[in-house]
């Protein structure tokens, strides 16, 4: 079960986290290096590994409020099969996502057609504040601005991290890309 970071995590509490772990580790094996202590504590947060926590670390470090103006996630936007890595447990033949942003109230209306044909639609709204909240399924979501063109989310359950998707707009607005662990969705207006 992963522990999680609080709110605002410093990077020199976690370094300092690392080299007590390998103070400990050293004990069992002479051997043990520091970066074997780094990816230990990483993990324990949720982290494939330690430049991954650290860059999540620094990015919090310095949030980025969202300019006001026309947000350049607005919009209707298409998938691109071509260009995307689908879910392997999730395939789709098409997918539409119309976004609308309000402040920090971001609006996602959505339309797959699975494989076999099947059409479904759905729409969530979260509020990108940095702010954990709780949904009635026992999970909890965080949603914050990363830039002007940067959102991301991380889902939680227990305590543990059970999910990261990052939301970014490309500079010249044509295509959203949607990552998370095992899926690329790029999309493009329209």
């Amino acid at each position: 079960m992963s522990m999680q970071l609080p709110p605002r995590p410093s990077l020199e509490h976690l370094r300092k986290q690392a080299k007590a772990l390998l103070h400990e580790m050293r004990r069992g094996d002479p051997d043990a290096l520091l970066a074997d202590a780094q990816v230990a504590i990483a993990r324990r947060y949720g982290f494939a590994s330690w430049p991954k926590l650290k860059a999540y670390v620094e990015s919090v470090a310095r949030p980025t409020a969202r300019p006001a103006g026309r947000s350049p996630f607005a919009g209707t936007w298409r998938a691109s099969l071509r260009r995307s890595r689908q879910h392997p447990a999730n395939p789709f033949r098409s997918a539409t996502l119309r976004v609308d942003v309000d402040g920090d109230l971001v609006t996602i209306a959505d339309v797959v057609v699975d494989a076999s044909g099947r059409a479904a639609a759905g729409e969530h709204t979260v509020r990108a504040d940095g702010v954990e909240r709780l949904a009635a399924n026992g999970y909890a979501l965080t949603a914050t601005w990363r830039g002007p063109r940067v959102l991301e989310t991380v889902a939680t359950k227990d305590g543990a991290v059970v999910g990261r998707g990052t939301y970014a707009v490309s500079d010249d607005g044509a295509t959203l890309t949607v990552t998370t662990d095992e899926q690329l969705l790029v999309l493009v207006r329209g």
